[in-house]
């Protein structure tokens, strides 16, 4: 039996996590991909989140990215590879991981924490698993960086990626299209705001209403687009499904080890955030 609360993983994913995000941000990284030629915004996303599966093309892009319209990917991809190898690419995100961590925790870049942070982190992705995670099996073959918080955002890296491709698991078991998981997540007041991912996912207004009308018709939303008892019910089980296909990283840390790497990815994040990592509108339901 697990000594783990039951949302502990989450609890300290939810607290890694957005550090990792933090590059996709920065205009660190816009100016390192735009250095080997990748000037568009969604070129750039796509090729660094990508890289590490290689010269793909859309459908595998689709397919891992989940909630982003195809025809967005298919205008990218495969022909970002032309202008920069993923290899490139990978030692161009990296760079800009560097400047942007440096550059919203100063000196704490090179803390005891964080070396303590990276430690427990690379702990926890021992036990990940690559079957069926593809996003995060890929990145697992990348080597781990020598510098403490180049490693922690590797280790949140793969921590991300290795919840997230359980997490699609669980969005194909709900019967939730990439869009109708955009549309109950940002029912839930916790997701990003409709502005950004109709700017970002490559949908339309009239997909993300098309959306909301399916949903409605399950009865999971109510005419004002709010959560009904029955949608709310199925987001938390979602959530419950994902924490249990994510729970083997945590086990492994241990209750002790997992509650200090919250603690320190909570500073952390704290931290960035203070300094300005994310847009003020990012999230919401405006």
């Amino acid at each position: 039996m697990s000594s783990l609360h039951p949302r502990a993983g989450r609890r300290c994913h939810n607290a890694v996590n957005p550090l990792h995000s933090t590059v996709y941000f920065s205009p660190d990284y816009a100016k390192e991909l735009a250095g080997i030629g990748v000037e568009d915004a969604r070129a750039a996303y796509f090729a660094g989140r990508a890289a590490a599966l290689g010269a793909v093309g859309p459908g595998t892009v689709t397919a891992t990215f989940y909630n982003f319209s195809h025809e967005l990917i298919a205008r990218h991809l495969p022909a970002v590879w032309d202008t920069a190898s993923p290899a490139t690419v990978l030692d161009a995100r990296m760079r800009a991981v560097d400047a942007t961590l440096r550059r919203l925790l100063g000196d704490a870049v090179a803390s005891p924490e964080m070396a303590e942070a990276a430690r427990l982190a690379l702990r926890a992705t021992e036990a990940c698993s690559r079957p069926a995670r593809p996003l995060y099996a890929a990145h697992a073959d990348l080597p781990v960086p020598e510098e403490p918080h180049l490693a922690f955002w590797h280790a949140a890296t793969l921590l991300r990626e290795h919840r997230g491709d359980g997490h699609l698991t669980a969005l194909l078991s709900a019967g939730l299209d990439p869009l109708e998981a955009l549309v109950s997540h940002t029912a839930t007041g916790k997701g990003m705001s409709p502005r950004w991912i109709l700017a970002s996912r490559g949908w339309r207004r009239t997909d993300w209403e098309a959306a909301s009308d399916r949903l409605r018709e399950r009865g999971l939303l109510d005419a004002d687009g709010e959560l009904t008892e029955a949608g709310t019910a199925l987001r938390a089980d979602l959530e419950g499904h994902t924490d249990r296909l994510d729970l083997a990283p945590y086990e492994h840390l241990g209750a002790p080890g997992v509650e200090r790497l919250t603690e320190l990815g909570r500073g952390f994040l704290m931290a960035a955030a203070a300094a300005g990592a994310f847009p003020d509108d990012l999230t919401g339901r405006g």
